[in-house]
């Protein structure tokens, strides 16, 4: 589908029709806000992506057994803690912040789908949590969507949303979405909350195919520290509001409506990685020629994620080495001896070997806010892209003093 079918507008959550929204401060992170509430007036297909990790937060495991049947009507979530590691009482208080939204809009508790971030291992504050959901449903608004996007923030330095247009057939649908990470964030999701709106009407079994599929070349091609969190979620509320035909198989509607899901998550997830603890660039890996499209990812992730590649981004030095030595422990299946390896423009290994190449001039590549590693195997005909960011000295110092 041709990418000027689809516009990028404002309103982030609360662009697609029927959402309303709000973000509202409750005291748990002090004065900024820290409670979210995302609600659509009628039913919406939901569907849901979760952390790998074994070990799952409250709001994770509830979550997923209110998502189950593939309809919700809310989402209800905060930011200051991560509702994790707190044993039967975890649950308990996930089901108390369902409960409450629940009671204040009328909806079932298996209606509402719950996410928390934040320190792990302290017990919520639950008369703040309780009251500040009370705030955020009187405060629901069409023009919530900004609120609700800082209120899920932790070390995030800015908010993370987008929405756009896509036509499906004669009928114009819209796409919205919010997230929030910084660190803890490596492939196979990350300590990162999404949520993501829209008015298309589509079944809630391609919902589910599409946004597997797509999230899997995005939210799980970023990687800040190589931590895999305990709370990652990314959900999909489709309401339907928009009119369209329900897109329940293969054909343009469902093809149109992928590209325009695929552009929210990809910007979303590029924020989040650019975004790193501590990070003052943002750094994309493409690997080109690979022999498999799983032999791609192997590699664009490795070298991605590589503490010692990103601490050479971070002091401009072009040491291309790490960089193929990364490739060469991903797993994938290459021949070292055909690979090229160009930092920005800059060719500085040609079939595995070093080329003489201009040093300032890499420094200069790698002194600009996006730094760009394109990695040819010359093995196949896959490609993969990934996404991360320096290592600094201020990613240090944030998460040595992280529950302070």
């Amino acid at each position: 589908m041709p990418e000027m079918k689809i516009k990028e507008i404002t309103g982030g959550v609360t662009a697609p029709r029927g959402f309303s929204a709000a973000g509202v401060s409750a005291g748990i992170k002090n004065d900024t806000k820290d409670v979210a509430l995302v609600f659509t007036d009628r039913e919406a297909a939901a569907v849901g992506v979760f952390t790998t990790n074994k070990v799952k937060a409250a709001p994770v495991h509830l979550t997923m057994e209110n998502i189950s049947d593939g309809k919700a009507r809310a989402i209800v979530a905060n930011s200051g803690n991560a509702n994790a590691c707190n044993g039967p009482q975890g649950l308990l208080d996930a089901r108390a912040m369902a409960d409450k939204v629940s009671a204040l809009l009328q909806i079932t508790a298996e209606q509402v789908l719950v996410g928390s971030t934040g320190v792990i291992g302290q017990l919520m504050p639950m008369d703040k949590v309780l009251a500040g959901i009370e705030a955020a449903v009187s405060e629901l608004s069409r023009d919530g969507g900004p609120d609700a996007a800082e209120a899920i923030m932790t070390t995030d330095t800015f908010a993370k949303e987008i929405a756009v247009t896509v036509k499906l057939g004669d009928v114009d649908a819209t796409i919205g979405g919010m997230a929030k990470g910084s660190g803890m964030i490596h492939p196979n999701m990350a300590t990162m909350l999404s949520f993501i709106t829209t008015d298309a009407a589509i079944d809630p079994r391609w919902l589910k195919k599409a946004l597997a599929e797509i999230v899997d070349r995005t939210f799980n091609m970023i990687t800040v520290d190589g931590d895999t969190s305990t709370n990652d979620m990314v959900l999909a509320l489709a309401n339907g509001a928009a009119g369209n035909p329900v897109i329940c198989g293969e054909g343009p509607a469902l093809t149109a409506f992928c590209a325009a899901l695929e552009k929210v998550c990809r910007k979303l997830a590029i924020a989040i990685a650019g975004d790193g603890e501590g990070a003052t660039k943002l750094l994309e890996v493409r690997v080109r020629g690979a022999h498999s499209a799983e032999d791609a990812k192997k590699v664009a992730k490795a070298v991605a994620g590589s503490s010692l590649v990103k601490s050479a981004v971070f002091g401009q030095d072009a040491n291309w080495g790490r960089v193929i030595c990364a490739a060469g422990y991903s797993g994938a299946d290459f021949n070292q001896d055909n690979v090229d390896i160009f930092i920005g423009a800059v060719k500085v290994a040609e079939n595995g070997a070093a080329l003489p190449f201009d040093e300032e001039q890499a420094a200069l590549v790698l002194a600009e806010k996006h730094v760009l590693f394109d990695i040819d195997l010359k093995s196949g005909n896959y490609s993969a892209t990934a996404w991360g960011c320096d290592l600094t000295y201020e990613y240090v110092r944030i998460n040595g003093s992280y529950r302070s």
